[in-house]
C-alpha cells in the first residue's frame, strides 16, 4: 500500500475510533464530599432517659463517592470521621461522650464507613450496605439512601446530593448506653458532592 493510502486510512480509522469512544456511555464520575462548605452534615441523636431526645453532630469529616445515573447500583461510598469533632451542644457531656466509657477517641480516633453494596430500591431510593468501622469494632450496617438531586453550581462545578439514615446498637461496637432506654443511636447524613 502507498505511504499516501495508508496515512489516509490510518487518519480514517483513528476518527472513527474517535467517534466511537464519543458515543460510549458516561462512566461514573467521581465526587468530593463538600464537608467544608457546610453541604453535607453527620448527625445523631439518642433517647434522654425515654423522655426526650439528645441531638448532636461530627463536625470533622471527610470523603468521597461515585455515582452514575444510568446505574447507580455500580456506586460507591467511602467516608472517614474524626470521633474527637462530636458535639452535642453541651461542652462537659461532649468530653464525657469522647472518654473511656463512650467513643474513647484516644484510642479510636476515626470512625470509617465503606461502602460494600448498592441494592437499589426505586426511582430515587436505595439501601447502602458498607462496613463502619466504630470503636475499634467493624459490622456490616444498611444506610436509606434517597437521591435529592443534582446539577451545575454557579461557580462552574457539578454535585450530587443524598440523604440515608440509620440505626445503630452501641452493644454491637462495644459500648453501652446511658441507660435502658438510651441503646440505639439514629444516624443521618446529608451529603452534597462536587464532581472532581
Amino acid at each position: 500500500m502507498p505511504l499516501s493510502n495508508f496515512k489516509r486510512s490510518f487518519v480514517a480509522g483513528a476518527a472513527l475510533v474517535a467517534s466511537s469512544l464519543v458515543a460510549l456511555p458516561a462512566l461514573a464520575a467521581d465526587y468530593i464530599i463538600d464537608h467544608e462548605g457546610a453541604h453535607a452534615s453527620i448527625n445523631f441523636k439518642i433517647k434522654h432517659l425515654g423522655y426526650s431526645w439528645l441531638t448532636g453532630r461530627f463536625d470533622t469529616f471527610s470523603g468521597t463517592f461515585s455515582f452514575d445515573e444510568k446505574n447507580p447500583a455500580a456506586s460507591k461510598v467511602t467516608v472517614e470521621i474524626d470521633t474527637k469533632s462530636i458535639n452535642s451542644n453541651h461542652a462537659a457531656r461532649d468530653k464525657h461522650l469522647r472518654s473511656g466509657d463512650f467513643l474513647d477517641v484516644s484510642n479510636h480516633p476515626k470512625a470509617t464507613f465503606q461502602s460494600t453494596g448498592i441494592e437499589v430500591t426505586g426511582e430515587k431510593s436505595a439501601k447502602i450496605i458498607g462496613d463502619l468501622t466504630l470503636h475499634g469494632v467493624t459490622k456490616s450496617v444498611t444506610l436509606d439512601a434517597n437521591y435529592v438531586g443534582g446539577g451545575k453550581d454557579p461557580w462552574g462545578g457539578f454535585r450530587q446530593g443524598f440523604e440515608a439514615t440509620t440505626q445503630i446498637a452501641l452493644k454491637d461496637f462495644g459500648m453501652k448506653g446511658p441507660g435502658p432506654s438510651s441503646q440505639t443511636v439514629d444516624l443521618s447524613l446529608h451529603v452534597e458532592g462536587i464532581r472532581k
